[in-house]
């Protein structure tokens, strides 16, 4: 069964108590943050509506859910997934981008990672177990922070709390 705007809300309160609030730490690559949203991607999201740019701890609950809804689960294909699977790969592509949740989503599925979604990403995806699926997506998700944290040891610091999230996503998923 594909996601719907109600699993969009279910995706988006699970992911916002993990992202919280105002955070700029200088080891994180994306900056200042408030949300899970970084300055880049607000000053962007103001300037395609014709709005002054602002610092990112003056977002309104309004543009987190308009970013949210258009940059993460629409572009990360979370409606054509099956509930569970639409779940994991919004949180994901909040986290690690769109295309690499995307990436994830077709290793988990057994197709090509091109990071592109196409037929045969949605043949694989609406064919699979969701919930077995999700928790393979899970494992790569691991191994993927796993490795940011050996290659780039200034993100070791946010290794705990990446796990943490993940294991979070895996009970509330059942996967």
């Amino acid at each position: 069964m594909p996601a719907t705007n109600k699993n969009f809300q279910t995706a988006l309160s699970f992911t916002l108590k993990w992202e919280g609030g105002y955070v700029d730490n200088p080891n994180d690559p994306g900056k200042a943050t408030n949300k899970g949203i970084t300055q880049k991607v607000y000053d962007a999201y103001r300037q395609s509506h014709g709005l002054p740019t602002q610092s990112v701890r003056a977002i309104s609950q309004k543009e987190v859910d308009d970013i949210y809804l258009k940059d993460y689960w629409d572009m990360a294909k979370c409606p054509d997934l099956p509930s569970v699977l639409g779940i994991v790969q919004f949180d994901s592509a909040v986290n690690c981008g769109t295309g690499r949740a995307m990436k994830f989503l077709q290793q988990a599925v057994g197709c090509t990672a091109d990071g592109l979604w196409g037929p045969s990403t949605a043949t694989h995806a609406a064919s699979c177990s969701p919930v077995t699926t999700a928790g393979t997506y899970l494992d790569e998700r691991v191994s993927y922070y796993k490795a940011i944290a050996r290659e780039h040891t200034s993100n070791e610091v946010f290794l705990k709390g990446w796990l943490n999230q993940v294991d979070s996503l895996r009970s509330y998923v059942g996967a």
